[in-house]
């Protein structure tokens, strides 16, 4: 005989019907309905995250996190196939003016060198940084590459752990 849903049942005394409180004073659990006397917890509510006047973890954990380094250079990346793109359009010299004249980059940004494609022709490309693989694929389809000043000096080291002593 196999044992179908319906046939399926709760040990007998493992479930018990739930204790109906605050239902007049005739019997157990009523008046006060087992909250004992007075206080905030035999009050009808008490707010989620409520710490008993202590302040409550989200008001003490900050809101904005996550740090942001005032030192980061942050690059524009262009790939080598944007540059055959380019090298195919009769430019033999890439800088990043021609990079802006071919609505490629905005102004003032620092130009990255990424290595994703295939370099044919050779061209005299000026940016202000190469990935190794890119270079080197630069250098053997017989072009050559040149690193521009960044347009600012030498950027000091941060000073020590500011919140350190507050």
């Amino acid at each position: 005989m196999a044992i179908k849903v319906h046939d399926l049942a709760p040990a007998p005394g493992s479930t018990h019907r739930k204790k109906r409180v605050g239902r007049g004073i005739g019997g157990k659990g009523g008046k006060t309905a087992g909250r004992g006397t007075k206080g905030q917890k035999a009050r009808r509510n008490i707010k989620p995250g409520m710490e008993g006047g202590q302040t409550p973890l989200h008001r003490r954990i900050p809101k904005l996190r996550g740090f942001n380094n005032p030192f980061r250079v942050e690059y524009f990346p262009v790939n080598i196939d944007v540059i055959q793109g380019l090298i195919d359009g009769g430019h033999t010299e890439i800088t990043p003016e021609v990079l802006r004249e071919a609505g490629l980059i905005h102004k003032g940004v620092l130009v990255k060198v990424l290595g994703r494609g295939e370099l044919s022709g050779k061209a005299a490309i000026k940016a202000h940084a190469f990935s190794e693989s890119a270079s080197a694929a630069i250098t053997s389809a017989g072009g050559t590459v040149e690193l521009l000043g960044k347009p600012f000096g030498v950027r000091p080291a941060a000073k020590g752990n500011q919140f350190a002593n507050r």
